[in-house]
């Protein structure tokens, strides 16, 4: 029997939240191994251990600052990649949501385990440290997760009359980066809609000139040798996929630690290549939680994938066969183990 195709599509920060305390109970020795190395790390620098953050209470102030959300959130994605049962499912591709770029890195072969988390344990603390101003995110659907580009369009007027600046897009959201006098603008005038617009805390204006400080200080702290070609397919922040034959380390490195810092991010546009590109059977997303659920289901109903053309299209059809598997829900994750 064939294995089944999938990409799989890795989290971003503000994926760990309450919801998702404790994800690392009963990890496999190999990977509880791993994140122990990693926490010998984290302790030299006088940093919490994974281990006890996932143990403790949540607290925003604590679990969700850069130099505790994004290892947190890379070893919950290592447990969920090394329980797909890879006998019956073949890894297309892989994607993620900014941060969730350099986790598709490690899992793709590019990075080492090792190389991996340091890259997210670097980038967690400079960003944190030398990021400036902050997000707000903001829907450019209707309630049936319709792209409404009349929408769209105010929006981005709006943000670059202010001097704003798009961030990432983020199926029918767009987020939105810039200085905390233009982001309080767009929180006063924008549209109410449900709870937004919504500023995204502890967060600064990742993919935007305002992280400059942070890419540099990333370029001169890593080397590109210790970049590899991926061993799967990548597809990155611009909807490019690097392929194990052809890629460039170089270029790699230079894409990683400098364009997609200070440069807009189109999770749109990865989803968009990776089912056209690669038809996989299904999209598996990697926990922790399912922030991601909603943006991939409307990426697939903008572009009417098997014919989807709206949110009750598209919660019908993962009725009985789902076609995206969100492994932070848990019957969901029973079907790739």
């Amino acid at each position: 029997m064939r294995k089944k195709r999938i990409v799989v599509v890795c989290p971003g920060r503000g994926s760990y939240t309450r919801e998702t305390s404790n994800y690392l109970e009963n990890v496999d020795s190999n990977l509880r191994a791993m994140i122990e190395e990693q926490d010998k790390i984290r302790s030299a620098k006088k940093l919490k251990s994974v281990f006890e953050l996932d143990k403790n209470s949540f607290r925003a102030k604590t679990h969700m600052t850069g130099e505790n959300a994004s290892p947190l959130i890379y070893s919950c994605s290592l447990k969920d990649y090394y329980l797909i049962n890879k006998e019956e499912y073949e890894v297309a591709a892989v994607c993620g949501n900014s941060m969730g770029w350099y986790i598709a890195m490690a899992l793709s072969g590019a990075l080492t385990s090792k190389s991996g988390f340091e890259l997210i344990q670097t980038m967690g603390v400079l960003t944190q440290n030398h990021g400036e101003g902050g997000q707000i995110i903001y829907p450019i659907i209707d309630k049936d997760w319709q792209m409404n580009i009349d929408r769209k369009n105010m929006l981005l007027d709006e943000v670059a009359k202010i001097g704003a600046h798009l961030s990432i897009n983020l199926g029918g959201f767009i987020v939105i980066g810039g200085e905390q006098s233009s982001l309080d603008h767009l929180l006063n005038s924008l549209p109410a809609i449900d709870k937004y617009p919504f500023q995204i805390p502890f967060h600064a204006a990742f993919h935007t000139h305002h992280l400059e400080e942070a890419s540099t200080l990333a370029q001169s702290h890593f080397e590109y040798k210790n970049f590899n070609k991926p061993k799967i397919p990548l597809i990155d922040g611009r909807g490019n996929i690097w392929s194990p034959w052809s890629t460039d380390t170089q270029a790699l490195f230079s894409y990683t630690l400098a364009h997609q810092i200070v440069q807009p991010y189109d999770f749109s546009c990865s989803i968009e290549v990776a089912v056209k590109e690669f038809c996989p059977d299904h999209i598996v997303l990697l926990g922790p939680g399912n922030s991601l659920g909603s943006p991939v289901a409307q990426v697939l109903i903008d572009h009417n994938w098997n014919g989807l053309t709206s949110k009750s299209d598209f919660i019908k059809s993962q009725e009985k066969d789902p076609f995206v598997i969100s492994m932070g829900i848990e019957e969901q994750r029973n079907i790739v183990l």
